[in-house]
């Protein structure tokens, strides 16, 4: 009936069984990590969103760059007057 109702033979989902896994699973053997302490185990210390912080500036207008053997370059600074060109005309509303 149901290859009739298909229109062609019907293939079943569930005829890899060897690549399909088993319903019951075995409980997972995982390291212990720093959550697993029993005493001094405050969620302050296991917060991963308290490790961030702000972006360290590597480079900027007031920096000076250095060479590898702590010699001051020839260019202080990086000037950031210049902005890129905007493509295309500016239409003016007024």
């Amino acid at each position: 009936m149901r290859d009739i109702l298909l229109g062609r033979k019907y293939t079943n989902a569930l005829r890899f069984a060897d690549g399909i896994a088993a319903r019951t699973q075995p409980p997972p053997v995982l390291p212990e990590g720093p959550a697993h302490k029993l005493a001094a185990n405050y969620y302050y210390d296991r917060d991963g969103r308290r490790e961030v912080k702000p972006a360290t500036v590597l480079a900027g207008p007031n920096l000076a760059f250095t060479l590898g053997s702590g010699q001051q370059s020839g260019e202080t600074a990086i000037s950031n007057e210049k902005k890129p060109p905007t493509p295309g005309s500016i239409w003016h509303w007024d």
